[in-house]
C-alpha cells in the first residue's frame, strides 16, 4: 500500500484523477514547475466542449469487458446506438459513482447499467480511471518529447472525505486493475485537496477580497465541498508552517448537484407523467442527456433574488413522447398540471416562473445549511471564522447567497475555478502529502479478542470456560483509536501486544470492528459491525507467540505495522475491508 505520508519527492511528475459523479477529469504538473508556483497545474482540455471536465459515462462493448468511449464521445456513440435500435447489446454507465456510498461493498458487487443490464462494478470503474490515466499519460509526453517513463509518475485518486474505508480499498483496486502499481498510488480526500490549493492561492487568484492564504496560524474554518453527489463537510485549521490539520471529522450527505437535477426531473414528471419521462429517456437518451446539459447552463444563472423567467427550450422528441404516452399535447398538460399558473409553453420554449426554478434548490440548500449549522454548533468548532466553498457546486448563486444569508458573520471564500480545486489540489497532495498534518477519526477502532475475564470491566453475560478452566470474555472489543480522537499523519497512534493461543498455526487473523460509540465493550455491541480482517504472517507455531500490533491511521488508509517479538520482523498488513 502506498502510504501518503511516506511519498518521495524523486517523482518526475505528479498525475491526480478525480473521479467524480457527474464529471471526471484529470491534472498533473512536473516537479520542476511545482518547485517553482505549486499552483501551476495542467488540466485536461476536452476537445470541442471547452471544458475542463468531461461527464463521468462509460460505453462498454458487448463483450462486457472492452472500453469504447468515454465521456462526451461514449454520450454521443451511445445516442447513434440507440437511433439504430443496436444498444441493448452495449453497456452504458453514467453517474455510477454514488453506487459507493453508504453501500456495504465487496469485491463481486455488480453495477446496473442503464438498460438494467449489470457488470462487475470494479471492471467499469477500473476501465474508466484506465482511460483517464493512459489519456493523461499521453497528453503530459507530449509536452516533454515522450520522456516520462510509468515509473516517475506518482498518481493520486480523489476521494469524498464522508466514504468509508471499504469504498476507498475499492477505488484503489479498481486503479490497480486500470494499471496503476499500488505503491504509486495515494489516495487523496477532496476536502483536504482543495484546501491545500486554496492556501497556495494568492489573494489576486483567490477570486475573493479575502483569501485562504491570509489566514494565520491557528486559524479555523469549515470546507464545504459541494460536488454532484456528496457534500463533504469538513473544520481545518491552518498549522505554524502553513499546513492544515482537521479539527472535526468528515461528514456531509447525498445532497449535490445532481439533487438539484433531480428536482427538475420530478418537475417534468408533475408537467405530464412519469411514464413520459421514463419512455422519453429510455427511446431518447441523446435528446434527454442534452436537456439536462441545457438545465446545467440555466442552473448556474438561477439566482434568488431575480424575478425573470427562466427559459428552457424542449427537444422536440419530448412533445412527441408526450403526445404519444398521455394522448394530448404538451400545451394541455401543462395546463391541466399543478404548475399551470407558473409555466407556460411558447413554440418549443419553456418558461418556468423565478419561484419554481428557485424551489429546485430548496432540499439540497436546506440539507446542507442545517448540517453546517449542527458542525458549528460542535464546542470544538467555536473558532471557525470562514467558510471555504469549492466544487463545481459551490459556483452556484443559490447555494452562495444561502450561505452568506445564513452565516453572516463569517466569511465566504469561493475561489475561482472552485469546481477544479479538488483536482488541483490533489496534484499538490501527491507531491507534498506531508502538508495535511492531523486527522480526526469518525469511528472508534478495534480488535476482537478473547482475553482473561475481568469481573471489573467485562459483563458477566460474555464469560466463557476455556482450557485449563481459566474463564475469559469473549469477544471483547480492543480499542486501538476512539471516535473524534486527532490522529497525527504518520504516527502510529496505538499499540497492542497480542499472545497466540495453542491452536495458533503460521498466520494470525485479526478482526477489525469499528463503532461510533467512545466506549463499546463488546463487538457485539449495538453499532459495531465488522469491518475488516487483515493476516499478520509468524514465524512459529504455536502458544505464547507475542506479536506487537501498531496501527497507523493518519494517513487517508490504515496502515497495520505488526512486529513478532521472537524475530524482531516487522511487516506491514493491508486491513481487507471488502473481504
Amino acid at each position: 500500500m502506498a502510504d501518503d505520508f511516506r511519498l518521495k519527492s524523486k517523482h518526475l511528475l505528479v498525475a491526480a484523477i478525480d473521479f467524480g459523479t457527474t464529471y471526471s477529469s484529470w491534472a498533473f504538473s512536473f516537479r520542476f514547475d511545482y518547485d517553482r508556483d505549486p499552483t501551476k497545474v495542467s488540466a485536461k482540455q476536452w476537445q470541442g466542449h471547452e471544458s475542463t471536465k468531461g461527464p463521468t459515462c462509460v460505453l462498454i462493448k458487448p463483450d462486457g469487458k472492452t472500453l469504447h468511449s468515454f465521456a462526451f464521445d461514449a454520450e454521443a456513440k451511445y445516442a447513434e446506438l440507440i437511433e439504430d435500435d443496436k444498444h441493448k447489446e452495449w453497456y452504458f454507465f453514467k453517474r455510477f459513482k454514488m453506487m459507493l456510498w453508504k453501500q456495504k461493498l465487496n469485491r463481486n458487487v455488480l453495477l446496473e447499467d442503464e438498460n438494467g443490464r449489470k457488470l462487475l462494478a470494479r471492471t467499469v470503474f477500473a476501465l474508466a480511471i484506465k482511460y483517464l490515466k493512459e489519456d493523461l499519460w499521453a497528453v503530459s509526453n507530449d509536452r516533454i518529447a515522450n520522456a516520462v517513463l510509468q515509473n516517475e509518475i506518482h498518481w493520486v485518486l480523489t476521494v469524498p472525505a464522508i466514504w468509508n474505508n471499504a469504498a476507498k480499498q475499492f477505488m484503489r483496486e479498481a486503479a490497480e486493475e486500470a494499471g496503476i502499481e499500488s505503491d504509486m498510488l495515494t489516495i487523496a480526500l477532496e476536502p483536504e485537496a482543495a484546501s491545500l490549493f486554496c492556501r497556495h492561492l494568492p489573494v489576486e487568484k483567490s477570486g475573493n477580497q479575502f483569501s485562504l492564504a491570509s489566514l494565520r496560524a491557528g486559524s479555523q474554518y469549515l470546507v464545504l465541498d459541494a460536488g454532484g453527489g456528496t457534500i463533504d463537510i469538513t473544520v481545518h485549521e491552518v498549522t505554524e508552517s502553513g499546513g492544515v490539520k482537521e479539527l472535526y471529522k468528515a461528514s456531509g450527505g447525498a445532497w449535490g448537484g445532481t439533487k438539484v437535477d433531480s428536482s427538475f426531473e420530478e418537475f417534468l414528471v408533475c408537467l405530464t407523467d412519469k411514464s413520459v419521462v421514463k419512455k422519453f429517456k429510455q427511446d431518447h437518451l441523446d435528446d434527454y442527456i442534452e436537456l439536462l446539459r441545457r438545465f446545467e447552463v440555466k442552473k448556474r444563472d438561477i439566482e434568488p433574488d431575480k424575478d425573470t423567467k427562466v427559459v428552457m427550450s424542449i427537444p422536440l422528441a419530448f412533445f412527441t413522447t408526450v403526445k404519444k404516452q398521455l394522448h394530448k399535447d404538451l400545451t394541455k398538460a401543462v395546463k391541466k398540471s399543478s404548475y399551470s399558473n407558473s409555466v407556460t409553453l411558447s413554440g418549443d420554449k419553456l418558461k418556468i416562473d423565478p419561484a419554481v426554478a428557485q424551489s429546485f434548490f430548496k432540499e439540497s440548500i436546506e440539507s446542507t445549511i442545517e448540517h453546517v449549522k449542527d458542525v458549528l454548533q460542535k464546542r470544538e468548532n467555536s473558532g471557525v471564522e470562514a467558510i471555504l466553498m469549492v466544487g463545481g457546486f459551490s459556483e452556484s448563486k443559490m447555494l452562495n447567497k444561502a450561505f452568506k444569508l445564513t452565516f453572516p458573520t463569517l466569511k465566504m471564500i469561493v475561489p475561482d475555478e472552485a469546481g477544479l480545486a479538488v483536482l488541483k489540489g490533489a496534484v499538490l497532495f501527491g507531491h507534498e502529502p506531508k502538508d495535511i498534518f492531523e486527522r480526526i477519526s469518525k469511528f472508534t477502532y478495534g480488535i476482537a479478542m478473547d482475553p482473561c475475564f475481568d469481573s471489573s470491566k467485562h459483563p458477566e453475560s460474555a464469560k466463557r470456560a476455556f482450557i485449563n478452566g481459566v474463564d475469559i470474555c469473549k469477544s471483547f472489543f480492543d480499542k486501538h483509536v476512539i471516535a473524534g480522537q486527532s490522529l497525527k499523519v504518520g504516527e502510529a497512534q496505538s499499540e497492542q501486544t497480542y499472545v497466540t493461543r495453542p491452536n495458533h498455526r503460521s498466520t494470525v487473523l485479526i478482526e477489525v470492528f469499528a463503532t461510533e460509540s467512545q466506549s463499546p465493550v463488546l463487538v457485539t455491541d449495538p453499532g459495531c459491525r465488522r469491518v475488516g480482517q487483515c493476516n499478520i504472517p509468524m514465524a512459529g507455531t504455536g502458544a505464547g507467540r507475542k506479536v506487537l500490533v501498531r496501527m497507523i491511521f493518519g494517513g487517508t488508509e490504515i496502515d497495520v505495522e505488526c512486529t513478532e517479538k521472537a524475530t524482531g520482523k516487522v511487516s506491514h498488513i493491508t486491513i481487507d475491508f471488502l473481504s
